[in-house]
């Protein structure tokens, strides 16, 4: 039983890792697109947000198996969760949302 809890815990971390994926992806369609408008390369900040959320992955399932092994305090691991698991995935998505908006905006500023 214990095993399928941990197993559950760790299917957590596949949001970050199909979030890191979709940046991947986006950075790929922003560096064609910037190759056809001659926009600057922008679109490395994609692979940087990617990698922010991918550690954020990493120490999220370090999260999940330290919160078995006994003798942590709690306080320590809810704040080396917040630093090492919610501020990378909130500082990647910012970046990338701005990037996002940079390549990506003028589809919501053309007129029909």
């Amino acid at each position: 039983m214990e095993i399928l809890e941990t197993l559950l815990s760790l299917s957590g971390v596949l949001t970050p890792i199909a979030i890191a994926v979709t940046l991947v992806v986006l950075g790929l369609l922003s560096q064609r697109l910037g190759a056809v408008t001659n926009t600057p390369p922008f679109y490395r900040w994609f692979y940087g947000a990617a990698g922010l959320v991918s550690v954020a992955a990493l120490f999220g399932m370090l999260h999940v198996l330290s919160t078995r092994l006994p003798g942590i305090g709690l306080l320590y691991q809810e704040a080396f969760y917040l630093l090492t698991f919610s501020a990378p995935i909130a500082l990647g998505l910012t970046v990338s949302a701005i990037v996002a908006w940079r390549y990506w905006g003028w589809l919501l500023s053309e007129r029909g």
